[in-house]
């Protein structure tokens, strides 16, 4: 095989190649795994999230992106809505599909057992819009949940 076929064909992303960089919702830390910059991706963004126990995470949207979540592990549930008024449970295995601009939040009731998703977005860049004014405790929380 050409070296220009090897640097232009499948890409392996291994996790200590993650970046944790990315756009971030407080109470949830996303890392992504293909992008443009790790993977050369033109159309997707995938990452892993991992919402820790006993956390909802704050209300947002992904603007224009279509979204797809699988659970790996954890419990969890999804709200969603203008006023969060919709909710449903979610476990390993379930695939949630999340519509552009609907306001949404993951949480993770769970006491002592974090959840981990993969997520796939139509683009390459993500697009995190969070809806929840940000005072400074709720950006110190934020960025220490957010520490690498």
């Amino acid at each position: 095989m050409s070296e220009e076929k090897a640097r232009t064909g499948v890409r392996i992303i291994k996790p200590s190649m993650f970046d944790s960089s990315t756009a971030q919702t407080p109470g949830m830390q996303r890392a992504a795994a293909v992008s443009r910059q790790l993977a050369g991706s033109e159309g997707l963004w995938a990452g892993v999230t991992v919402v820790q126990p006993n956390v909802a995470s704050g209300v947002h949207h992904h603007g224009e992106q279509e979204t797809v979540i699988y659970v790996v592990s954890g419990k969890g549930m999804m709200r969603w809505g203008d006023n969060m008024e919709f909710e449903g449970e979610v476990e390993p295995g379930d695939f949630i599909f999340v519509p552009p601009f609907v306001p949404h939040q993951e949480i993770n009731p769970s006491p002592d057992t974090p959840s981990q998703w993969v997520i796939v977005r139509n683009s390459q860049e993500p697009i995190v819009v969070n809806l929840e004014p940000l005072t400074a405790t709720v950006q110190a929380a934020n960025d220490a949940t957010h520490r690498v």
